[in-house]
């Protein structure tokens, strides 16, 4: 028994060494620019409460999993924000602890030549969700009414022909018995501008900075106004937007995973006992060693 607790101790050690490591990977920045977050947040929450907080969402998205699977549901759930809203956060978190082949996150990069020619929606329809699967878009058909929108890639008679369609093909997703859950993950101008310093400074970060992404600084009062336009002429009753304030990272992650759960009436499901068998030995058995040149170098 004690042999078992030790294992299960380091297991639980490992789980949160994980955890760590995730809230590290925000913490590497520059002294200056973290000096200014904590003067922007002077009530952001302590990493006890938010890790706790974070531990208990996750055990409950374990069971959404579980229930999903169970009664066959198709869910998807989209977010949307501006560049550094805290999107790509709130998905690692989500995904964590979850099995890849229920639920899945889709990240499109721009269309090609030969996407650019489909009906637009067309290449998002590959990743819709099967019976028992909860599909995740960071980002999604809503980079028309965004991006492509402000940055001239649509001309304003597609972005008025995509408002017109939709609502009727996010209707149609909700009459196939997929459920469309719509985030908008909302920051200010200063916080933005704070969370870029972080991406110049930080080299484990650096690679999220893209040009696209200073532009956006550029033509923030742009997607200001794309955004309200968007918000306006997309929220229908089928598949609301629901708006995340997101200055504060790790309340966002927590608010937003809370409110999912509570977009559906999942239950636990019940699960046989698993008894695990003794090992099947046989006498003629023998395990022959791994070449030594197979074997990785154990630099650590």
């Amino acid at each position: 028994m004690t042999e078992n607790s030790d294992w299960m101790a380091e297991e639980l050690a490992d789980i949160l060494d994980e955890d760590l490591e995730l809230e590290l990977e925000d913490a590497t920045i520059s002294r200056e620019v973290a000096r200014l977050y904590r003067e922007r947040h002077p009530d952001a929450l302590d990493s006890r409460t938010y890790l706790q907080s974070l531990i208990h969402l996750q055990a409950e998205l374990i069971k959404l999993q579980e229930w999903v699977v169970h009664s066959r549901e198709k869910i998807v759930v989209l977010f949307e924000g501006r560049d550094s809203a805290g999107k790509g956060g709130v998905i690692k978190r989500i995904t964590q602890r979850l099995n890849p082949r229920v639920v899945r996150t889709v990240a499109l990069p721009a269309p090609s030549d030969r996407e650019k020619t489909q009906w637009y929606f067309q290449r998002y329809v590959p990743h819709l969700p099967a019976a028992g699967e909860i599909v995740l878009f960071d980002r999604s058909w809503y980079n028309r009414a965004g991006v492509e929108r402000v940055m001239g890639f649509a001309t304003e008679d597609q972005v008025e022909e995509f408002f017109r369609s939709v609502p009727e093909f996010e209707r149609m997703l909700v009459r196939s018995g997929i459920q469309v859950i719509k985030y908008w993950f909302s920051i200010t101008d200063e916080e933005q501008h704070l969370r870029f310093l972080g991406r110049i400074h930080d080299p484990l970060k650096q690679w999220k900075l893209s040009p696209m992404d200073l532009q956006s600084r550029v033509r923030w009062e742009d997607y200001t106004r794309a955004k309200e336009a968007m918000l306006e002429r997309t929220h229908i009753a089928e598949a609301p937007w629901w708006v995340v304030q997101a200055v504060d990272k790790k309340k966002a992650r927590l608010n937003c995973i809370h409110h999912l759960l509570g977009q559906m009436p999942y239950a636990e499901i019940p699960r046989d006992t698993v008894v695990l068998p003794e090992r099947v030995r046989h006498a003629d058995y023998i395990r022959h060693p791994v070449p030594a040149q197979m074997m990785v170098p154990e630099v650590y």
